[in-house]
């Protein structure tokens, strides 16, 4: 009798054990996490678990990435099949490798950023914030991003790689992979406009569990780059934009469906190539833009040239524009960290808010006359 009510009592106990195991499909109704801009991910939740599916990691991406989020607590109680999934990945997520700066920001603003253990190519790094923590040596220096040093890496065992792909070819980001490590793309930059790259915060924000957070930073961005857009629609001129420089015997500037065009549009500004459309930049000679931009109000971006007298001597024929004439050119190049990394290039990305309003700023100071500019400055 005593050995029967051990025997009933283990099959109790097992039974138990497996009612409380559930498969991921026995599931019942989802949510999905509401998206205004951004068309590369998405975030489903169900009720023991959620999904994470990056439709467009690049411009010409067809293969779509399905990662499974779940909470330690749902890990010890879900089963499923790993192999149905490009990575599995336990949340909050407690340590982190990001290959872009343009991630940086987004740790930041939810307050994650000590998770942060590795980044290839820590110099560009401008924030004060993640800069302390390089000094630290809490933040390794994992090389290159073109050929991470996948030995460091693997040495601080991160719970998720953030990557980015030009063509979805990278054999490091397969050596990882292969280590167990879920490697994400991110593809915030491939977005058509400026709202839709910031609000990749949100596919933070799921990794973190900070979902409201990230919803909440964003709605705050997005304010205040609506109501930047109002301010600018008050102007009564639109004065012509030239942008970009030569590089060797081509002129590169943004297409006119660019989040770059978008930007200038919204600032009440008359950019002299907004009617073109395409992928990427627009590639010139010299001279067409010359016959088109020549007699341009303003002219923003000339490549890295940080002074008149660098941009004089890369090329003469430079001084033959009116915007040169009169010394009204903006760049961004100047603004870095203590260590050369450039702003604009970690913070743009998730804060347009502020670089519509640096463009307002310089197309129309009368409407912004207490502002100060947070990346662009006149060029010395």
């Amino acid at each position: 009798m005593k050995y029967l009510k051990i025997l009933l009592l283990f099959l109790l106990i097992s039974a138990c054990k497996n009612e409380s195991k559930r498969d991921l499909q026995d599931l019942g109704e989802t949510k999905k996490t509401v998206l205004k801009y951004a068309q590369g991910f998405s975030i489903t939740a169900f009720s023991n678990y959620k999904t994470l599916e990056i439709t467009k990691a690049w411009p010409q991406a067809k293969k779509k990435y399905t990662y499974l989020l779940l909470t330690k607590a749902q890990a010890s109680k879900t089963t499923y099949n790993s192999d149905d999934y490009d990575g599995v990945i336990i949340t909050p997520v407690k340590s982190t490798v990001v290959t872009s700066t343009t991630h940086i920001p987004a740790l930041e603003l939810l307050g994650v950023e000590k998770t942060l253990t590795g980044f290839p190519g820590t110099d560009y790094v401008s924030s004060q914030k993640t800069r302390a923590l390089i000094d630290s040596k809490k933040i390794r220096e994992l090389g290159k991003n073109e050929g991470i040093n996948t030995e460091v890496l693997l040495e601080l065992n991160p719970d998720v790689v953030i990557g980015f792909g030009v063509d979805g070819v990278n054999k490091t980001f397969e050596v990882i992979k292969k280590s167990g490590t879920p490697v994400i793309y991110n593809g915030d930059w491939v977005e058509g406009s400026a709202l839709a790259k910031a609000e990749w915060i949100k596919f933070f924000g799921v990794l973190y569990n900070k979902e409201k957070e990230a919803d909440s930073i964003f709605n705050s961005i997005e304010k205040d780059y609506l109501a930047a857009k109002q301010i600018a629609k008050q102007a009564t001129h639109s004065p012509t934009v030239l942008s970009g420089a030569m590089e060797q015997e081509v002129w590169y500037l943004p297409n006119g469906s660019s989040a770059e065009a978008q930007f200038l549009k919204d600032a009440n500004a008359n950019y002299l190539w907004k009617e073109t459309t395409g992928n990427g930049s627009l590639a010139l000679s010299f001279e067409s833009v010359l016959v088109k931009a020549k007699d341009a109000n303003i002219w923003l971006s000339p490549s890295y040239y940080s002074s008149f007298e660098q941009l004089k001597n890369a090329n003469a024929l430079y001084a033959n524009f009116e915007a040169f004439k009169t010394k009204n050119i903006y760049t961004f190049s100047n603004k870095t960290g203590a260590t050369g990394g450039v702003l604009y290039y970690e913070l743009g990305t998730a804060r347009p808010d502020l670089v519509l309003k640096d463009l307002i700023k310089i197309i129309h100071p009368e409407l912004l006359p207490t502002y100060t500019p947070s990346f662009f400055e006149k060029l010395n």
